[in-house]
C-alpha cells in the first residue's frame, strides 16, 4: 500500500490524459496496423531515452559533436525540424505536450526515490493504457454515433 502512495498521481493520470488524446487522434485518422507498430515502438524508445541517466546523455551528446560532419548534420537536422515545427505547428504542439507530460512524470519519480527501471516500466504500461484508451473511447463513440 505504501507502493501505491509514492506514485507520483497526478502526474500519472496527465500522462494518462495525454497519450489518450493521441490516442484519440490517431484512431481518427484510420492508421494502418503497421503504423501502430511503430508508434509502439516509438514510445517505448522516447520513455526509454527519458529514463537514461542525464550523466550518460552529456556522454552520448559530447561524441556527436567531435567531427565536422556530424556538427554538420546536427545542424542540418536542427534546421529540418525547425521547418516541420513552423510547417505542422499544430503537430508540434501535441508533441510538445506530449513530451511535456512524460517529462513530468519522470521528474516526480525521481523526486519520489523510485528506481529507473520501475519509473521506465510504470511510465510506459500508463502510456500504452492511455492510447489504448484513446483508441476504446474513439471506437464506442463512433458506433453509438456521438462522433461523425
Amino acid at each position: 500500500m505504501a507502493f501505491l502512495k509514492r506514485l507520483p498521481w497526478f502526474s500519472l493520470i496527465l500522462l494518462l490524459l495525454t497519450y489518450t488524446t493521441f490516442g484519440w487522434v490517431l484512431s481518427r485518422t484510420r492508421t494502418q496496423p503497421i503504423i501502430w507498430l511503430v508508434v509502439a515502438i516509438a514510445i517505448v524508445i522516447f520513455i526509454a531515452i527519458l529514463t537514461i541517466p542525464l550523466s550518460k546523455m552529456a556522454d552520448y551528446s559530447v561524441s556527436l559533436f567531435r567531427s565536422n560532419l556530424k556538427s554538420f548534420g546536427i545542424a542540418v537536422l536542427g534546421a529540418f525540424l525547425f521547418f516541420l515545427i513552423v510547417a505542422r505547428f499544430r503537430l508540434f504542439l501535441d508533441t510538445l505536450v506530449i513530451i511535456a507530460a512524460t517529462m513530468l512524470v519522470k521528474i516526480d519519480f525521481q523526486a519520489a526515490g523510485f528506481s529507473q527501471g520501475l519509473a521506465f516500466w510504470i511510465t510506459t504500461a500508463f502510456s500504452f493504457a492511455g492510447l489504448a484508451l484513446g483508441v476504446l473511447a474513439e471506437k464506442l463513440m463512433l458506433n453509438y454515433g456521438l462522433i461523425l
